[in-house]
């Protein structure tokens, strides 16, 4: 009898009495495809119960055997949601759900009627979509359904976290159903090729123990080296089985399946197989400890896929694989020390990814703030930001941040945003055939072909099956493999879809070869052999940054002629207006230019523009380039300073900005008025800045300012000595100490709050002494330099109490000779 049995009255029972319920069972103890039917054998929750899965693999195998239990197919008690698939009837009471189902489910429905339960499975794994869900149904039970029950089912539960989100709810804990599992370390060379090590160490255990073998790899690549190296070296009598999300569903089926009688298999899988399969047969395991995760960077838009430790709890799951049947034996490929040293959980997927959906599905729900849900972890602002600014690009949301009449349709697909774009885009047209065209666009982008060229001309053309499928499924109605032959619909209308979604990623290229810039900014870089190569303009549609590579890696693509796509999609160019420096002459060059983006499409010199067309031209070119390029003399540079520190010390008082921000945003305000036959960089260094920004001041501005943070000290012999200002420390003034003679403290300005620092020289203006106490200074060690100076200048007055003293500027000679 499987272990959750001993647990499922304290479930029920919890059930009744919680609306949230935490259940911590192992690998094998029957939450996944046990548990389920007890609950709806039970009768407690009244209503369906829908369960989700993180991966389309797991929710398809476990709804499979959970009909298998019922004597059913699925669709009948238990159904089937997931992309491109649905199976559920009137009978359905079970309904197991992958990826963005539930969020749709709720955001068409928020009170999710009819649904008495929602079972969260794996989610140690912390899928982004179970996040999102999560911090949704709790929302919804908040404010709208008290009775609606929550199942967090997991192997191994971060409980810190969730008890904090989840203070009151029962923790179940299950034994799991397994056998002693022997873990040995077994480091591999990192100086030798990953792929032989590993292939090397699997036929070594393979050869010294019975049983199948799970091996653990980062991503499709290795498992391919891995295998093919492999097969090289085992018998006949072995089958080598890869296992990762991309393969076919027959390819898929084999992994998991039982080997064939007096056979055995080696299974290739990514972390795919960590928790949520089945996999039969095993007793073996080995864990290469890696792991490919994307990671998102909110200021190129692109998601790296990097190589990683995995974390502690991954190993220990990777581990329990192999005690599922009998006892079983787990080599790491790595160090005990290595272990010790990783990360106890995995990082959230919401730490580290593309948020562009959530933040429209958080748009739809009626949120504007993320922090207005409860979440296990908020998702971080640069990347909500990132999501915000490409949203804004598609047309999703307006200035104010809030979905347009375009963003709530594209809301309502359920698609990626990019690809929502371009399927709502079609529909407005109502010609069927761009909308079949738009949906096999979406199927190719969705599972994009694994084929190293990039040019989507010969995939549109050359539809598989499943695309045309999903295409069908996407716009609900018959795509044939003909559509993409379709010459005039083609050249018509694919580079406009295209554009509505990716209006950031046309791309320009750089060398007439494979280099290219994206409208955005970025560097691009095709294969050396793909047939796109020497297009001179591209609609990037897939693209990928490669560890330890400056540009990212062109994957999907299709040429356009720019000046057609101008004339279809106007709103993607716009017209500049640009000043640029001959370096040479010392001349400056007016241009008027047609972009794209960062991309320049046309250039034509201006020959005579009028004055207006200069000044805001220079404007431009100085936001461009920066205030650096003006003549900062010293006067300009403390006039600003002095006004900042006005700020600082006295913020109730209206002063302008005058930060390099400010600067730059207002320079059509003080500078452009006064850029009148400004033709050449000479003319340009000419300008007296002091002076026109001192006019940013009114008189009586400058009156409190002279006042508050004056220019000059006026020292007691009657000099008017400089202060020089600055940001991060005391202002200061450089005086002959002679002339600070008589007194006793620091002088001070913005009425006694900031002390000025003396710099007190010799009479060869050389410094003495730096100070900002001046009267410990004339007690202290004065007296030292008194000494040195009287040597060194003894025309000059030296007396041994200077703070009683007269100042003066003059030598002893001079001195009395006045008198």
């Amino acid at each position: 009898m499987l272990p959750i049995f001993e647990v499922c009255e304290d479930i029920l029972t919890a059930l009744v009495a919680s609306p949230q319920v935490l259940l911590h069972a192992p690998t094998g103890a029957g939450k996944s495809t046990v548990l389920p039917l007890e609950i709806l054998k039970s009768g407690v929750i009244d209503g369906r119960v829908i369960m989700l899965e993180p991966r389309r693999l797991a929710a398809r195998s476990v709804a499979a055997r959970l009909a298998q239990q019922l004597g059913e197919d699925i669709g009948h008690t238990i159904g089937l949601r997931m992309r491109s698939e649905t199976r559920v009837s009137r009978h359905t009471r079970l309904e197991v759900v992958t990826e963005g189902v539930l969020t749709r489910l709720l955001q068409n429905d928020p009170m999710l009627e009819g649904v008495g339960l929602v079972i969260l499975d794996e989610f140690h794994e912390r899928n982004l979509q179970a996040d999102l869900g999560l911090a949704l149904l709790i929302d919804s039970q908040q404010a709208l359904r008290e009775d609606l029950r929550i199942l967090l089912m997991s192997a191994t539960l971060d409980n810190q976290g969730l008890n904090q989100l989840f203070p009151d709810a029962p923790v179940i804990t299950s034994q799991g159903r397994t056998f002693p599992v022997i873990r040995e370390y077994h480091p591999i060379n990192p100086n030798k090729l990953f792929h032989k090590e590993v292939a090397l160490a699997a036929w070594q255990l393979l050869q010294q123990e019975h049983g199948s073998l799970l091996l653990f790899l980062p991503g499709m690549g290795e498992i391919e080296k891995v295998r093919v190296e492999l097969a090289s070296m085992v018998s006949e009598d072995i089958l080598l089985c890869p296992l990762y999300g991309a393969l076919s569903l027959q390819a898929q089926q084999q992994a998991i399946q039982l080997a064939p009688e007096r056979m055995r298999k080696v299974v290739l899988a990514t972390n795919i197989a960590e928790t949520s399969l089945t996999i039969e047969g095993i007793r073996l395991v080995m864990d290469s400890g890696f792991e490919r995760v994307g990671q998102f960077n909110p200021r190129t838009g692109l998601t790296k896929l990097i190589k990683q430790r995995i974390s502690q709890a991954s190993m220990a799951q990777r581990a329990g694989r192999a005690g599922r049947l009998e006892a079983g034996v787990c080599w790491h490929l790595f160090s005990e020390e290595q272990a010790e040293r990783a990360a106890q959980f995995s990082e959230a997927e919401i730490a580290q990814s593309d948020l562009s959906n959530l933040w429209l599905s958080l748009l739809q729900w009626g949120c504007h703030d993320a922090a207005q849900l409860n979440w296990l972890t908020l998702p971080p602002k640069p990347a909500i930001s990132a999501a915000k600014n490409l949203l804004n690009q598609l047309g999703a949301i307006d200035v104010a941040g809030k979905l347009t009449p375009f963003g709530q349709q594209m809301a309502v697909l359920g698609s990626s945003v990019r690809t929502a774009a371009m399927l709502c885009k079609a529909q407005q047209t109502q010609n069927q055939h761009v909308i079949q065209l738009a949906a096999l666009l979406v199927a190719i982008i969705e599972e994009p072909p694994r084929q190293q060229d990039a040019d989507l001309r010969y995939y549109i053309e050359r539809p598989t099956e499943g695309w045309c499928k999903r295409a069908s499924a996407l716009c609900e109605q018959k795509v044939l493999s003909t559509i993409g032959q379709q010459d005039a619909l083609i050249s018509e209308w694919l580079p406009t879809l295209l554009a509505v979604g990716y209006p950031d990623r046309i791309a320009k290229s750089r060398d007439n070869q494979h280099r290219y810039q994206l409208a955005s900014g970025l560097g691009a870089i095709l294969g050396e052999s793909d047939r796109l190569m020497g297009e001179s303009w591209l609609m990037v549609v897939s693209l990928w940054q490669p560890e330890n590579m400056a540009d990212a890696r062109i994957s999907l693509a299709y040429p356009i002629e720019i000046d057609r796509l101008q004339a279809d999609c106007p709103s993607l160019f716009n017209t500049q207006e640009t000043v640029e420096w001959d370096e040479q002459k010392g001349t400056l060059l007016a241009w008027k230019r047609l972009q794209c983006g960062q991309l320049i499409v046309k250039s034509e010199r201006l020959s005579n523009p009028d004055k207006a067309e200069i000044r805001q031209a220079l404007v431009y070119w100085l936001k461009q380039n920066g205030l650096q390029q003006l003549n900062w003399q010293e006067d300009a540079l403390q006039l600003c300073i002095r006004c900042m520190l006005a700020k600082r010390h006295f913020p109730d008082i209206a002063f302008p900005d005058f930060d390099d921000i400010a600067l730059l945003d207002s320079l059509d305000e003080w500078l452009e008025p006064y850029l009148d036959g400004i033709t050449n960089k000479q003319k340009l260094q000419q300008i007296d800045l002091a002076s026109l920004l001192i006019n940013r001041l009114d008189w009586q501005q400058q009156q409190w300012l002279e006042s508050m943070f004056p220019k000059t000290y006026r020292a007691p012999s009657l000099h008017d000595v400089s202060i020089h200002y600055s940001l991060d420390k005391p202002p200061v003034i450089a005086i002959r100490m002679q002339e600070m003679y008589g007194e006793k403290a620091n002088p001070t300005v913005a009425q006694g709050k900031i002390p000025i620092t003396l710099s007190l020289l010799s009479p060869a203006m050389r410094p003495l002494q730096i100070t900002q106490d001046l009267g410990a200074f004339w007690q202290g060690s004065y007296k030292e330099i008194q000494k040195e100076m009287k040597g060194r200048y003894p025309k000059h007055l030296w007396p041994d109490d200077p703070a009683n003293t007269a100042p003066t500027r003059q030598t002893k000679k001079a001195m009395m000779g006045a008198k």
